[in-house]
């Protein structure tokens, strides 16, 4: 599955490319200005974005720019035939295509798919360190293993996922939510307490005292944080 963020403050363009886009690989998203993409991607792994250019409140070159301090998704912009120089900056400071509007739905699908395939195929998502290390917790993504202490974790594909993603950013707090969409690569509808249940298989598995947890904490009403 392959989360797309669509961009665009014009609501017809965004609902336009949503029905191109429609795959069972793809989970799509919306954002109507720059600065909810920006927040998006800050809180959603995404692989691939769709970025108009002229937006109000922050257009999507300012955006770009943003997301580039701390992500190397592949960014499309959405261009107009008149916005050669935008074109241009675009590229200039990050962007990785364009598509000219009016859009030609097969020429979207195929600038999508090849995006795709050179950031996930060959090496371009993979900017994680092999080897995740908080305190005696390890995990090897290489090598799909976990050890705490120096003793290995035997823990499910979903437990393990959910391990990873909070350890590959130790300190920040994920919701329930984020967790959920970035695990099970689907919305969530009311799936939250799933997550708490892997939670605290988790912490059984690598917490000397579970209710007392040294790597997984609670954050009050805002989600969970893994540090040491």
């Amino acid at each position: 599955m392959h989360n797309i963020l669509i961009c665009d403050d014009d609501k017809d363009i965004v609902g336009a490319l949503k029905i191109y886009l429609n795959d069972p690989e793809y989970v799509l998203y919306e954002a109507f200005n720059g600065a909810e993409a920006v927040e998006m991607v800050k809180n959603t792994r995404m692989d691939l974005i769709l970025m108009d250019i002229m937006m109000p409140v922050m257009d999507g070159i300012t955006a770009m720019a943003k997301i580039r301090e701390f992500s190397n998704v592949p960014v499309l912009l959405l261009t107009a035939k008149s916005e050669d120089s935008d074109k241009i900056l675009g590229l200039s400071v990050g962007a990785d295509d364009y598509i000219t509007k009016p859009f030609n739905p097969m020429e979207v699908c195929a600038r999508v798919k090849s995006a795709l395939r050179r950031y996930l195929y060959l090496g371009g998502g993979n900017t994680q360190p092999e080897a995740l290390i908080i305190g005696g917790l390890e995990l090897n993504d290489r090598a799909k293993t976990v050890t705490c202490d120096g003793t290995p974790v035997l823990l499910t594909p979903k437990e393990y996922e959910i391990l990873k993603l909070l350890m590959s950013e130790p300190g920040k707090v994920f919701s329930p939510k984020q967790i959920y969409e970035s695990v099970w690569q689907e919305k969530a509808f009311g799936d939250e307490n799933t997550v708490a249940v892997h939670i605290r298989h988790i912490r059984e598995k690598i917490e000397i005292n579970p209710a007392e947890p040294r790597y997984i904490k609670v954050v009050f009403g805002q989600g969970y944080v893994c540090q040491g």
